[in-house]
């Protein structure tokens, strides 16, 4: 008898060798070794457990550092990118993308037979695992109702095809998160603010509060979300269903903003409460007569109470999300405008350039610079830009002097600013053509016209006379005295004009009487 034992425990032990030899999923893949509390509160759908038994030699797994990684790929190891859109709100989905990098720079091999490279991807989180069959990027889906709130990790392996079996080409793991607080940030913007980011801002001017609530799922698609602010200005609680609100703050100094955000979102229904326990009071005779009498009752799931008790599938449970800042307002440039162009008569050397004069006013705080901006008319191309100190008194009203090269219409951005603020105005302005017909450049030309004409003038009268003062032979011809005569007062009265200080004392030029020579 002691031998059949002996011969059963053998059988028994026999049987349990290939159970013991054979590897499980979370043995060869799963650096993370959750509990069997979180493998049984966290099932994702359509995932299996990593307690099921893992084929070592359909899919071999290389550690890290084995050297097999840098053959697994032809010219280097490929590179896994595992990202998600987390953090997610308990309820809602978070997608995974895994992206690989390859060694040559393509994002996948395209040569005939490329479908025989198809690679396999292997999700692992929360003790359970996720196959899937993609080319060189794939995306996964998970509903995070039955996830547990807090950091969890996700891992990655990827596979491609080699002979019958498979071989390992990249291992990736990242955090994500799930949050039963709703993921949200807020933006805050104003006009004149120098930097938004430092959340010091100017007094007098509304600040333009927006909220961005992380929902790539569209989980909150269809609730109603409800914002509650409190600017700490003792200006009460401001609640809107609007997720963008403006707020101006009239005094400086520091305030510590608060908001709460409300949506009603789908959620687990909560158990019912147990009933009632009635009390049992000893019965009276007639009591007891009277209980017999009655009609027995049905059973209990008959019951219109205990009906209303049933839980609905479709619960709504209220999440919250909040936000807290601390802001600083200061004294600002508050406004600029521009009150007057000049046109400024430009030297004759530059006739290409025109000066314009922008008288400017400001309000609010003293500015210490001045930038000005000129670009085509669209303001979208920049063609010069200028920044100088100003010296500007409580008045605030200065004047700016800038040059444009050429005629045409220009786009003009002027902004004054100091250390905390930047305001800026905007103007379309027409620089006019410098053509002849400007008073300036008439009266250039009329002086350049004149002396040219005297030189000219001057030439031709020195040329004629030198032609005409050697002697030639009187011929007793009247009219040729006359013409002679008419000459010479001609040449007479052209040196009197041209040379005042240097006529000639020839006899024969003065008012004579020409005899003719027989």
């Amino acid at each position: 008898m002691e031998c059949l034992y002996y011969f059963l425990g053998f059988l028994l032990l026999a049987a349990r060798l290939p159970l013991d030899a054979a590897k499980r999923f979370h043995d060869v893949l799963g650096n993370e070794r959750p509990s069997a509390y979180m493998r049984e509160h966290n099932q994702l759908n359509g995932w299996s457990s990593d307690e099921n038994d893992w084929n070592e030699k359909l899919y071999p797994v290389w550690k890290r550092g084995d050297m097999r990684w840098k053959n697994s790929w032809k010219g280097g190891r490929v590179q896994a990118v595992l990202t998600s859109d987390s953090p997610a709100l308990v309820g809602s989905n978070i997608t995974f993308a895994v992206n690989l990098i390859f060694p040559d720079g393509k994002p996948f091999p395209h040569h005939p037979g490329w479908r025989r490279w198809n690679f396999i991807y292997v999700f692992h989180t929360l003790g359970q695992y996720f196959q899937k069959l993609g080319r060189c990027s794939v995306r996964v889906s998970v509903n995070t109702a039955n996830v547990t709130l807090g950091p969890q990790f996700m891992e990655v392996t990827v596979y491609r095809r080699h002979g019958r079996a498979y071989v390992p080409i990249a291992q990736v793991k990242d955090v994500y998160v799930v949050t039963d607080q709703i993921p949200m940030f807020v933006t805050m913007f104003q006009k004149n603010d120098r930097n938004s980011s430092d959340e010091t801002f100017l007094k007098d001017l509304p600040i333009m509060f927006d909220v961005l609530i992380h929902d790539p799922s569209h989980f909150l698609n269809y609730s109603t979300i409800n914002y509650k602010w409190s600017f700490g200005d003792n200006t009460g609680l401001f609640v809107s269903t609007n997720h963008t609100v403006n707020h101006t703050y009239v005094l400086n100094g520091t305030f510590s903003l608060n908001l709460t955000v409300k949506a009603a979102a789908p959620g687990p229904c909560p158990p019912p409460p147990p009933p009632p326990r009635p009390s049992k009071p000893t019965p009276s005779l007639a009591t007891t007569l009277k209980s017999y009498d009655s009609n027995t009752p049905g059973p209990a799931g008959d019951n219109p109470l205990e009906l209303s008790r049933i839980p609905d599938e479709n619960c709504q449970i209220n999440r919250y999300g909040h936000f807290q800042a601390t802001i600083t307002i200061v004294e600002g440039i508050l406004e600029v405008n521009i009150i007057q162009m000049t046109d400024v008569l430009v030297p004759v050397p530059w006739p290409e350039s025109s000066l314009i004069d922008f008288v400017v006013t400001c309000q609010g705080s003293i500015p210490t610079e001045v930038c000005t901006i000129i670009s085509d008319p669209t303001c979208e191309i920049t063609q010069n830009t200028v920044c100088s100190p100003v010296d500007v008194d409580e008045m605030c009203l200065l004047t700016v002097r800038r040059t444009f090269n050429g005629s045409g219409t220009y786009c003009v951005n002027l902004t004054l600013g100091d250390d905390t603020s930047l305001a800026l105005t905007s103007t379309l302005i027409s620089v006019p053509d410098r053509d002849p017909a400007s008073p300036l450049r008439m009266a250039n030309s009329a002086l350049i016209s004149v002396g040219c004409l005297a030189i000219f003038v001057t030439v031709i009268s020195l040329l004629v006379y030198k032609k005409h003062k050697e002697y030639n032979p009187i011929e007793n011809s009247p009219g040729n005295v006359v013409r002679s005569k008419g000459l010479s007062v001609f040449l007479n009265r052209a040196k009197a004009v041209f040379f005042p200080g240097n006529q000639e004392k020839d006899p024969l030029l003065k008012n004579q009487e020409f005899k003719g020579v027989s």
